[in-house]
């Protein structure tokens, strides 16, 4: 079971990045995923979250409006597009997957920086 996460780097406020995970070694169908971050010093935080079929998607308060979640089953791949980046942005984020219908987040990707300058 492997997720990789790719796309962050180093970005001024108001830009836009847009953040992948590769899914492998289970049925990507059957899970619902989701981004989390842990910026420096703090606890991880959950940002955005999608159901297995796309039917639904959550975002956090403090992302809504500037982070889109979505995925692509056919790739076995999740994205998030993160526009208007704030410096409070500036975090590791990680993608997680949770089987769908009562499965926990139990499995992580390594994650990947995204850092924002003012």
């Amino acid at each position: 079971v492997q997720l990789q996460a790719s796309g962050g780097g180093l970005v001024q406020a108001g830009g836009s990045l847009r953040l992948s995970c590769a899914a492998s070694g289970f049925r990507f169908t059957s899970y619902n995923m989701g981004w989390f971050r842990q910026a420096p010093g703090k606890e991880r935080e959950w940002a955005a979250s999608i159901t297995y079929n796309s039917g639904s998607t959550h975002y956090a308060d403090s992302v809504k409006g500037r982070f889109t979640i979505s995925r692509d089953n056919a790739k076995n791949a999740v994205y998030l597009q993160i526009d208007s980046l704030k410096p409070d942005d500036t975090a590791v984020y990680y993608c997680a997957a949770a089987r769908a219908f009562g499965g926990s987040w139990d499995t992580w990707g390594q994650g990947t920086q995204v850092t924002v300058s003012s």
